[in-house]
């Protein structure tokens, strides 16, 4: 059905722009320092992972080092923003825009810059965005889809280029996405046997071993600089 979300478009408001501090003071806490560094440094990995794939998808030399650099310091500089303005998400590269650029194969950057100032528009406008809003989820399920197919496939063809042919980096990739997948739902589940007495401390065990991209590419990176 398509009339579902009919009430979204009449709620919205016409114009509302936002600024910083508008949920009220920020709070910190050991726990969500903790669950943000770890948040960081899987987004880290996973950027320069979207760098590469999106040069592949379109045809570019691979990004140099100084590129890589400024891409991740350009994301930094917007998650500091985002958090001022109280989003509850950082802003960085988006996996799911370069599964839809292996499927359009557009990758104009003047292109990117008109959906940036779509978006912007979106977030002043409310209308704008709840029109977009109202689309249909069996619909965005079905492009959901095709785009996380694409972005898999993207990530497992790299190991192209690693000798997976060593009995050695295939203990490294099979143990690290296992326990990327498995410890996760082992935590979720048995939460109250990781407990310390020690609240703070609880909260970031819990934060990063629930964190599966963390989990894998910790292990990933130990395993790979020690056997």
């Amino acid at each position: 059905r398509t009339d579902t979300k009919g009430n979204v478009l009449s709620q919205a408001p016409w114009f509302r722009f936002p600024y910083p501090g508008q949920w009220g003071l920020p709070t910190i806490s050991l726990a969500g320092v903790f669950g943000i560094i770890a948040g960081v440094i899987s987004s880290m990995v996973e950027s320069v992972g979207d760098y590469y794939a999106c040069a592949r998808l379109v045809g570019a030399p691979p990004p140099p080092r100084h590129a890589v650099n400024r891409g991740i310091g350009i994301e930094g500089l917007g998650c500091l923003l985002a958090g001022a303005w109280g989003t509850g998400n950082g802003t960085t590269s988006y996996s799911e825009n370069v599964g839809a650029l292996g499927i359009t194969r557009v990758g104009s950057r003047m292109v990117m810059v008109a959906a940036g100032c779509l978006l912007l528009a979106m977030g002043v406008f409310g209308k704008i965005g709840a029109a977009f809003a109202t689309i249909p989820t069996p619909v965005i399920g079905g492009m959901f889809l095709v785009m996380f197919g694409v972005i898999t496939a993207v990530g497992i063809s790299n190991l192209q280029y690693v000798d997976m042919n060593s009995s050695r980096n295939l203990f490294i990739f099979g143990f690290s996405i296992y326990c990327g997948l498995a410890i996760p739902s082992w935590v979720n589940n048995n939460a109250e046997k990781l407990q310390t007495g020690i609240l703070q401390l609880d909260q970031v065990i819990q934060v990063l071993l629930t964190t599966g991209m963390f989990v894998g590419g910790f292990l990933g990176f130990f395993l790979d600089n020690t056997i």
